[in-house]
């Protein structure tokens, strides 16, 4: 647990020096973001859903195409015949990086990479792979779709909503 906690204190230290440097770029955007998921595969027979929040950092490296960072914390709710073996949720920080391209009219495709840090005892870390589409509203509001997965002795997937505020 102290291992995560600075972790996430390393990247909340290095998301503001960015944040602070990106203010003179109007390209380059944070955004603050709720998740909300429905598992998938054998995922759903285990967890009702997934909640989460993440912060992500798009840098314009091209018109219309975007390198992208984020993490996160993502809970997945424990179905109640489970709750008694596992607790009432199983919790992991991901972690991702990837790339977006706007296709126009606020339109985008992004797909990422990344790892996934179990928040649980012998939780162990995750490869996750998560391709999606979204739409920028332009005023500071986006909306995103995806299929995530989480690889590691199998694969633990979820179709994920993500409305996300910039700054």
């Amino acid at each position: 647990m102290k291992k995560v906690l600075f972790a996430m204190t390393v990247l909340c230290g290095l998301s503001l020096g960015a944040f602070a440097q990106s203010s003179s770029s109007q390209d380059s955007k944070f955004s603050i973001g709720f998740e909300g998921g429905l598992p998938t595969g054998d995922a759903k027979q285990a967890y009702n859903a997934v909640l989460g929040a993440s912060l992500k950092y798009d840098y314009n490296v091209a018109t219309g195409t975007y390198l992208t960072g984020s993490a996160g914390y993502n809970a997945f709710l424990v179905k109640s015949q489970y709750k008694s073996i596992v607790g009432s949720t199983d919790g992991a920080i991901p972690v991702k990086a990837g790339i977006k391209y706007f296709f126009g009219s606020g339109f985008y495709g992004e797909g990422q990479l990344g790892a996934a840090f179990s928040t649980e005892s012998g939780g162990g870390t995750a490869f996750v792979y998560s391709p999606g589409i979204g739409y920028d509203f332009g005023s500071g509001v986006d909306v995103g779709v995806r299929y995530e997965a989480w690889s590691k002795d199998g694969t633990i997937g979820q179709v994920g909503l993500r409305l996300g505020f910039s700054f």
